[in-house]
């Protein structure tokens, strides 16, 4: 029997993105400097740290260098667990090799231009993509994420409404994927289609966690969160000083939501479990070192 889910003071899910604040930044960032910031907060307490891609340095040079970040973090005095971004079956095998990483993302589009500028693939393609990972995860004890990307609209004038959203988020749980996170890739998302979204899936598939990955300016992040916490979600992804967005999506990136402010405003809501807040500031302090 499925547990009734709580509406309020269930355990909240924190994921830093660094890979997605990084991976568009437009100047090439040491690898050096990449481990220490990691290093940093993998000491913070963030549940899942969404820390490199295995995908072409062609296409992403600034995740080129994931292989050399992995060897050098300090896994053993972290409980956080880290999540790699892949975007075919070649990238899914080279992750699942390494023992630290437990989550592998994959960016699946519901706008077929921007499943093509993503991850140079038809939306058929894609599916079969994530069957496959969806295979190779189970086998080797790693757990899929499942980005709904442009899940709120698009600026490619493709065909956009909730119930395509709605269709894929049905599809992936027949493949028995647990963790679907909604992606607001450009910023479009409107607090009515977020709570619409989250209030009509999280009660249908009480056995995935349904999490947002919002990108918002930094003036209306507030609303789009409320509208995500009172609609049930607990899933909630940001990056250290709002930076990031998709370099394949459009030039004029729309931040990803700044995780400081989040931490603040869910802790003044009893949401949310200590986090050391040295690492903190330390991790703050970096940031303001590699993206300047």
């Amino acid at each position: 029997m499925n547990k009734p889910l709580t509406t309020h003071h269930s355990p909240l899910t924190l994921i830093e993105c660094p890979r997605d604040a990084m991976q568009g930044w437009p100047h090439l960032i040491p690898t050096e400097q990449k481990i220490k910031y990691l290093n940093a907060l993998l000491q913070v307490g963030f549940d899942t740290i969404d820390f490199g891609s295995f995908v072409s340095p062609k296409a992403i040079p600034q995740m080129a260098d994931t292989k050399e970040v992995i060897a050098k973090l300090d896994m053993i005095n972290s409980q956080t667990k880290l999540l790699a971004i892949v975007a075919n079956m070649r990238g899914a095998e080279e992750a699942v090799v390494y023992d630290a990483i437990k989550y592998l993302g994959f960016p699946f589009s519901i706008s077929p231009s921007f499943q093509m500028r993503n991850t140079n693939s038809t939306i058929e393609e894609a599916v079969r993509r994530v069957e496959s990972i969806q295979e190779l995860c189970i086998k080797n004890n790693k757990e899929l994420v499942l980005y709904l990307s442009m899940g709120f609209g698009n600026p490619y004038g493709d065909a956009y409404q909730a119930d395509i959203l709605l269709h894929w988020t049905d599809e992936m749980a027949k493949k028995d994927i647990r963790i679907v996170s909604l992606a607001d890739t450009v910023g479009l998302a409107t607090p009515e289609q977020i709570s619409f979204a989250l209030q009509t899936l999280i009660p249908q598939y009480p056995a995935i966690s349904i999490g947002v990955h919002l990108h918002s300016a930094p003036q209306n992040w507030q609303e789009k969160v409320d509208a995500a916490l009172a609609a049930g979600c607990r899933r909630f992804d940001g990056a250290l000083k709002g930076i990031g967005g998709c370099p394949m999506a459009q030039d004029e990136l729309v931040g990803n939501m700044d995780s400081e402010l989040m931490i603040a405003y869910f802790e003044n809501k009893g949401l949310l479990k200590e986090l050391n807040k040295n690492a903190l500031q330390e991790s703050l302090q970096i940031a303001s070192q590699i993206f300047v």
